[in-house]
């Protein structure tokens, strides 16, 4: 293994920066890739690419972008959920890099529920 730069050392640095400042400061949503293992499989890890080129490109910095594990929907995956303020959440699956496009333009930044992509509204509680 090749020893570390000075450079190699600040490339890192600015990366953990990005990352920790996404999980702090005010944020009007989350969206949310689900990456089990069944996930992984269908894709999941080109829809996260997607997203995180999409957030780059688009300029986004009032979302959170976040993965979790398997939402127990193993034949819908790749799938996301998407939090925006005081909404329910809305779950989306059988996702492609186009589907992952839309939600984020019409969902996330519109504010719209991409109805015919969506899997369900809420989210279960117990008692």
């Amino acid at each position: 293994m090749p020893k570390l730069t000075l450079d190699d050392l600040k490339k890192m640095r600015e990366s953990s920066r990005k990352n920790l400042s996404l999980r702090e400061g005010n944020f009007r949503g989350k969206l949310i890739v689900h990456l089990g293992t069944c996930g992984i499989a269908a894709g999941a890890r080109g829809i996260v690419d997607t997203f995180l080129e999409q957030f780059d490109e688009m300029e986004v910095s009032d979302i959170m972008f976040a993965t979790t594990g398997c939402a127990g929907l193993c034949s819908e995956e790749p799938m996301i959920t998407v939090e925006l303020g005081d909404s329910a959440p809305v779950k989306y699956g059988k996702l492609t890099p186009e589907k992952a496009i839309k939600i984020l333009e019409e969902h996330v930044l519109g504010g719209s529920i991409v109805k015919n992509l969506a899997l369900g509204v809420g989210s279960e509680r117990a008692g």
